[in-house]
């Protein structure tokens, strides 16, 4: 099954997982994101996570689970596959090409404003959790279960699902998300993001959590 819908159900059991389609050229991202960065993190890194997520699962007792059930379940090298696959998938799909003065709104506008005070605060935050997180990981706006959003730092393969959380948003920060094209100046990078994150999927992914 091909994963090219960037509004994934995870709660859907998959006998063999696929590399997702990405919704756009690769070229598409550009300049925060560069034709070439998309070719090898998507498709060397993630069809890697992928491919040893396959190679795991038999035997592993969570064959018939979904994504986001062997994510909370699993342990060691599948956990950690699972986990990337899920985290990637979900980074992947929450990108269009750039636009300026790019910012939310609607419901999620609405919850961003209530929770930080305003969208520049909450850039400011979610930016310093991104900068700041030592080595590798993400970091992941996250709902609670009644709405509320939150910030956090998960480390290697770690997702929000993990803490009873609901993922909307989340940055890369393994190097290989941004070296090729940023070197070591990763707050330029994560700045560069903002210009291409699709809101509209995010926002989805919030409603999506209210049903």
């Amino acid at each position: 099954m091909s994963l090219s819908n960037p509004i994934i159900n995870y709660s859907i059991p998959m006998k063999t997982f696929e590399l997702m389609t990405l919704p756009y050229a690769p070229e598409a991202l550009e300049p925060a994101i560069s034709r070439e960065t998309i070719g090898l993190h998507h498709g060397k890194h993630l069809q890697t996570y992928v491919t040893n997520l396959n190679n795991l699962l038999p035997g592993s007792g969570l064959e018939d689970l979904p994504l986001e059930d062997i994510v909370k379940r699993a342990e060691g090298g599948l956990r950690n596959n699972a986990g990337q696959v899920m985290n990637h998938e979900m980074y992947f799909g929450q990108f269009r090409a750039a636009k300026k003065n790019n910012v939310p709104d609607g419901e999620l506008m609405e919850a961003i404003d209530e929770t930080f005070g305003s969208f520049a605060t909450f850039r400011e935050q979610f930016e310093k959790a991104a900068a700041t997180l030592f080595g590798s990981g993400w970091a992941w706006l996250s709902a609670k279960e009644d709405g509320a959003l939150v910030i956090t730092q998960e480390t290697n393969a770690g997702n929000p699902v993990q803490r009873g959380l609901r993922p909307l948003l989340t940055f890369d920060v393994w190097e290989h998300a941004y070296y090729l094209d940023y070197q070591n100046r990763r707050p330029a990078h994560l700045a560069a993001l903002w210009d291409i994150i699709d809101w509209d999927v995010v926002e989805s992914r919030y409603i999506m959590m209210k049903k």
